[in-house]
């Protein structure tokens, strides 16, 4: 399975603005940091402001910051929100042609290998993906004064 872009930005977003919950930060600040496109991180932010995780301010002086606190966001649920379409083969949808889905035995392995995939995830916080914030800092760039102190 692999996730989709938009989901690994939206992970990435969170994980930086975790690491940076007390100040406001922009779209060119992340494209600039992750070298990531940043018409895609508009779509991201902006569907990460609708689902509740970031708090946006436009305009002069604007940009966002997370406005949930690290530990209740769980990363199976946001897998879940942004991802489009978790079905791994046709069957899993409404409408399949598969003649052997009756009698198919692979249809529900892949089912709980998915269920296993996310359950992981949901064992996982946004705070346990930002625990060593010092280093994810000094990966990023980010300049000494608005570093964490840990």
């Amino acid at each position: 399975m692999r996730l989709t872009t938009f989901t690994d930005y939206c992970l990435r977003v969170l994980i930086y603005v975790g690491i940076e919950h007390d100040r406001r930060v922009t779209i060119d600040e992340i494209a600039e940091r992750y070298h990531i496109s940043r018409n895609h991180l508009m779509k991201v932010v902006f569907r990460l402001g609708q689902l509740g995780y970031l708090e946006t301010v436009r305009g002069k002086g604007g940009g966002f910051r997370l406005c949930v606190d690290p530990a209740s966001i769980n990363v199976g649920q946001v897998v879940r929100e942004t991802e489009e379409d978790l079905q791994l083969v046709e069957c899993f949808g409404a409408g399949s042609l598969c003649v052997i889905e009756p009698a198919c035995v692979l249809r529900t392995t892949l089912g709980r290998a998915l269920g296993a995939f996310l359950a992981e995830l949901d064992r996982t916080t946004l705070a346990d993906l930002i625990g060593p914030q010092r280093e994810l800092a000094r990966l990023l760039s980010l300049p000494p004064e608005i570093q964490p102190a840990d």
